[in-house]
């Protein structure tokens, strides 16, 4: 899934303006305009649009988790891992809800695409393991659609 609908869903989910999205992304570590942002968030056909690079999307990530539990110093910032996956995406959207297996399982039946255990577990194993799965885009996008239903109701 393109980084560029990810941010516009979470900026839908989260009712959040181009200057509290820019705030997020520095919480992640990145100095970065709100001018900027809003050239992201734009639509593909948009003038002015500017793809979101996996970097960026990244201190996003990073910087949500910040932004909903708040950041802990006495803990070394984690590595950023590049490029982003949707598998990442899920994790950290995940991490950042405080999102347990039942709310994950729910979210997804909200949007009815039912999701057994075995399959929802395999998406967040590592990328080496023998029962990984990667995560397609329509499963991220009914997710972030049921996150979405959830937050705003």
């Amino acid at each position: 899934m393109l980084n560029n609908d990810v941010l516009r869903s979470l900026r839908y989910s989260l009712d959040l303006g181009d200057a509290q999205m820019a705030d997020i992304i520095q919480l992640g570590g990145l100095q970065v305009a709100a001018s900027q942002v809003s050239a992201v968030l734009k639509k593909d056909d948009e003038e002015g649009f500017q793809a979101c690079d996996d970097e960026l999307m990244a201190h996003f990530l990073d910087g949500l988790v910040y932004f909903k539990r708040g950041k802990d110093d006495s803990r070394p910032p984690q590595p950023f891992e590049l490029p982003v996956t949707n598998n990442m995406v899920l994790k950290k959207l995940r991490v950042a809800f405080e999102l347990k297996e039942d709310d994950m399982h729910a979210i997804m039946q909200s949007v009815d695409c039912p999701v057994s255990k075995p399959e929802m577990s395999a998406l967040f194993r590592k990328a080496g393991h023998s029962n990984y799965r990667p995560c397609g885009d329509q499963f991220l996008r009914n997710f972030l659609r049921g996150l979405t239903l959830r937050l705003r109701g």
